[in-house]
């Protein structure tokens, strides 16, 4: 079980950016095919509010939607999905499990072995790579 972080609204607004703000605690979404980083190498993106790991590199795929797209999290109680019906739909939200950032939704069009397709904003998410040490 991971440990909840609790902050104020106030409190995120200090440490995160606006864009991150926005989207992480605001639930809004950045615009597609904006990522600024496309290919990592190896290693894992972890949560830009927290630094809880959520995807590795070798999870990562690319869907096509103009987000970065990952089949499988690091672990499953490292992310929490909650139902959404917003904007006239239902989808699921995905949520940083150690601080409750959304970070974007999952769909069941991903490819094997879990078929999932975690849709997420890269702003919510710090790529740190893999290194010999570890």
């Amino acid at each position: 079980m991971v440990k909840k972080i609790n902050k104020t609204e106030e409190e995120w607004e200090k440490i995160l950016t606006p864009e991150q703000f926005s989207v992480m605690r605001k639930r809004s979404t950045e615009a597609p095919f904006s990522c600024a980083w496309q290919k990592m190498g190896q290693g894992a993106y972890h949560c830009a509010a927290c630094d809880l790991p959520l995807f590795r590199s070798e999870t990562k795929f690319e869907s096509g939607t103009g987000w970065p797209s990952y089949f499988d999290p690091v672990a499953p109680d490292h992310i929490e999905e909650v139902e959404d019906v917003s904007h006239g739909m239902r989808r699921t939200d995905v949520l940083c499990a150690r601080c409750g950032s959304h970070l974007g939704h999952v769909f069941s069009d991903g490819p094997r072995p879990t078929g999932k397709r975690y849709c997420i904003n890269s702003v919510t998410l710090n790529f740190k790579p893999k290194t010999d040490a570890k």
